[in-house]
């Protein structure tokens, strides 16, 4: 199918290059052997993120990105089904904080969360490292 979406909650935020963005985000997916049937973006605000982490996930912090994985686990196939939320401030403050240009920094988010559902992991440094070398290569497609 390669649906993808972009949905703005509670911020004014609307993300430009809508077609390279889309090609972008189905390029990375091929190169790691999957195909997004459907996916969907939701930029939103810290607030209305925090509450996703406290409701669903019963974490009460803030964060930068929350990947639901929506495919049915019987599938078995490749095919990528998600919602990802990203926080536009916290994005922007991790930018700030990190002296990364926005743009950048959001291109690694949005990278992060579609590498989640392809299989890559962030909890040990080992994996935080190779989520990292993937996160850039996904940068130097964009």
């Amino acid at each position: 199918m390669n649906n993808i979406y972009f949905f703005k909650e509670d911020c004014h935020f609307d993300l430009r290059k809508l077609q390279k963005h889309k090609a972008w985000l189905k390029q990375l997916a091929k190169i790691y052997d999957h195909e997004i049937d459907e996916l969907n973006y939701i930029f939103c605000s810290d607030k209305f993120l925090h509450k996703i982490n406290v409701d669903f996930l019963d974490h009460d912090t803030y964060t930068d990105i929350i990947t639901f994985d929506l495919k049915e686990s019987t599938t078995g196939n490749n095919a990528i089904e998600s919602d990802i939320f990203i926080s536009i401030d916290r994005v922007t403050e991790n930018a700030e904080n990190l002296n990364l240009n926005f743009k950048e920094e959001l291109a690694r988010v949005m990278a992060h969360g579609l590498l989640h559902l392809i299989g890559f992991n962030d909890k040990s440094e080992a994996d935080r490292q190779e989520m990292r070398e993937a996160e850039n290569k996904a940068i130097e497609l964009l």
